[in-house]
């Protein structure tokens, strides 16, 4: 009988044999990906890029979809097995090209990596007037595996990896006012419901998918140093953190918690390509094995009750189905 993971259910470890150091090439070890198509979204920059690497290494044909293909084209020179197309996420118009331009290809899917995201921005809305982080982070991925989804099935087994963080415990997802209409905004509680609510459609897309032998995942790569996520974030934001000093400086202990690239898009491809993962899917998974079940008190690790509850994964699913004017059954 197939499980889900409503309320946490199958938030364990599993023992995989690998831990918060481990990287990309540990976990690729043995796994042959000959014959096999990747999207990587954000594929050409920091974790993105090592996964694109990693998963074409391996032997996998990796569509890196992008907004700068000039840049794309200069970050991923020399790495074989890849293709460059156009994309934006902030445009649904541009998902669904590319996304239409795939599926005339007649290829089929095996694996989907919803990297690319956005964190600390500032107030933006997209043509919809849906805030930056919620339109980026989550509804492009949504929109993305819903139109990818005939290519996923024709693949016969498919792995959907959705990358979230531990930022979703920021924030629960506001249901009242998800675009900040009638509140405050605060980046970070932005960022924290976008990825709340990455896990519960991971979850719930999970649930609902098994009949089609595809399996997603939500992923939090960790703290990593060395990616372009800070981008346009403030001095004074990471001094409010605790990340710097008065005069900019990273401090030494935060500096030490900070995983390398290829440590942190290890998680991605482990849930990308583990055979232990075979018969699990709709958890959330860190440090390349599934998270524990956060307490409400934790707050280092682990995944939120409100990021793995069922009513609120079934309201949101209807909720987004409402916002992008879709309906996705899969």
């Amino acid at each position: 009988m197939k499980q889900n993971n409503y309320q946490g259910a199958m938030q364990h470890p599993i023992g995989s044999g690998f831990n918060a150091r481990s990287t990309t090439n540990d976990v690729i070890k043995d796994i042959d990906l000959t014959g096999k198509i990747a999207i990587v979204t954000g594929g050409n920059t920091g974790i993105g890029l090592e996964t694109t690497r990693t998963l074409a290494s391996a032997g996998a044909t990796v569509i890196v979809p992008a907004r700068d293909i000039d840049k794309a084209r200069k970050n991923l020179q020399g790495i074989a097995n890849v293709e460059i197309a156009a994309m934006d996420l902030m445009q649904p118009a541009s998902i669904n090209a590319f996304a239409d331009s795939f599926l005339s290809s007649k290829r089929p899917l095996h694996l989907l990596i919803n990297n690319a995201g956005i964190m600390w921005v500032p107030l933006r809305r997209d043509e919809r007037g849906i805030e930056s982080q919620l339109a980026t982070n989550y509804l492009a991925p949504v929109q993305l595996t819903a139109k990818l989804w005939p290519a996923l099935e024709k693949a016969k087994s498919a792995r959907v990896v959705n990358v979230s963080s531990h930022g979703h415990q920021f924030a629960p997802f506001d249901f009242d006012d998800p675009n900040f209409l009638h509140r405050d905004y605060e980046t970070l509680l932005g960022y924290g419901q976008s990825k709340t609510a990455v896990n519960l459609f991971s979850m719930e897309l999970d649930n609902r998918s098994h009949s089609s032998n595809i399996r997603v995942y939500a992923v939090h790569p960790g703290s990593i140093g060395g990616t372009e996520l800070g981008r346009e974030a403030s001095l004074e934001l990471f001094q409010k953190m605790g990340f710097v000093d008065s005069e900019g400086n990273m401090l030494p202990e935060v500096a030490a918690s900070l995983k390398t690239v290829p440590q942190g898009a290890a998680t991605t491809v482990w849930c990308a390509t583990s055979p232990l993962l075979n018969n699990i899917g709709g958890v959330y998974c860190e440090d390349a094995d599934i998270a524990e079940l956060a307490t409400e008190t934790s707050s280092t690790g682990g995944v939120k009750p409100y990021s793995v509850d069922k009513n609120n994964a079934k309201k949101l699913w209807a909720l987004t189905e409402e916002m992008m004017g879709l309906t996705f059954e899969p």
